[in-house]
């Protein structure tokens, strides 16, 4: 179809607006990715469609185009990490260090970096990956490399400077083929969203309240945790784990950011273990958060 007829469908106003298709938005975005729209009628589209605004439907459509473009490597045992590519802006990552904890558990980190893309100007997931030694049971994917269509969109998204339908289904790429994958959310409205798009893709797919729209939980919040149709919500609190860390609300640098990691607080890495229990619940090696808290405090 012609791409103006997608832009005309998200562009019009209240009154002519229309949601798209399945097909119409695996086509959209297969052109998209393909090349054959321009960067002007991409934006325009984006934008558009942010104000429409997206249904799960086109969602759909988008996630299955984007499927047709991923090189996938396998990573048996794995939980794929779902994080945001616009970075974390006042608090370190707290993946490297829960990864060390899961060292022994037999349970591969799967995370996914890229170039900056809007809104917040963070510190990104591949700054910090590129610029430490990871843990070997870490896989770190590169965007770049294994979906360079989406990749070569940065720019351009840049430019427009605003957040887009592909903040919300960019995060989970499956690019490991990992059974379990998890989260963060900023609001609730988006769990079923994500529910309603990707758990088929996963044995277990978790969704968290993490901290700036990460799977990382800083402070008390809900997880969400989708298997075989049902939703089970559940209340995680650092204090009932005797954890008193306090996360920051000022702009970090990415050397105190790695800094941070590298030199750990007791209680930052008190809450790393909480983060890794997490993990470890999600992936089904421990039959609670709490037994799992207490396997990796030995």
């Amino acid at each position: 179809m012609d791409f103006f007829k997608y832009i005309h469908a998200v562009g019009t106003g209240v009154k002519g607006n229309r949601d798209l298709t399945f097909q119409e938005s695996k086509d959209l975005m297969q052109q998209v990715l393909e090349g054959s729209a321009y960067g002007e009628q991409i934006a325009a589209f984006l934008l558009g469609w942010r104000l429409k605004p997206e249904t799960v439907e086109e969602f759909r459509g988008v996630v299955e185009s984007c499927d047709m473009f991923v090189k996938k490597t396998e990573v048996p045992n794995s939980i794929e990490l779902g994080y945001p590519f616009d970075g974390k802006v006042n608090n370190p990552f707290i993946f490297p260090l829960a990864a060390k904890l899961l060292e022994n558990s037999e349970l591969n980190l799967v995370v996914v970096g890229d170039d900056l893309t809007p809104a917040k100007k963070g510190i990104t997931l591949k700054e910090t990956a590129t610029n430490m030694d990871l843990s070997k049971n870490i896989y770190y994917f590169d965007r770049a490399d294994f979906f360079k269509e989406m990749h070569d969109l940065t720019p351009l998204r840049m430019r427009l400077g605003l957040r887009t339908g592909l903040n919300t289904i960019e995060k989970l790429t499956h690019v490991a083929s990992s059974e379990y994958a998890i989260t963060g959310v900023f609001h609730k409205p988006f769990v079923k969203k994500y529910i309603d798009v990707f758990s088929h893709r996963y044995k277990r797919l978790a969704l968290i309240q993490g901290n700036e729209g990460t799977p990382e939980l800083f402070s008390k919040g809900r997880l969400w945790i989708s298997q075989d149709g049902n939703v089970e919500e559940i209340i995680v609190d650092p204090g009932h784990y005797g954890i008193n860390y306090t996360k920051s609300w000022d702009k970090i640098t990415l050397q105190e950011s790695l800094e941070q990691i590298n030199n750990p607080s007791n209680e930052f890495l008190k809450l790393a273990r909480l983060n890794a229990a997490v993990f470890l619940f999600v992936a089904q090696k421990a039959a609670s958060i709490e037994e799992a808290y207490e396997i990796l405090n030995g």
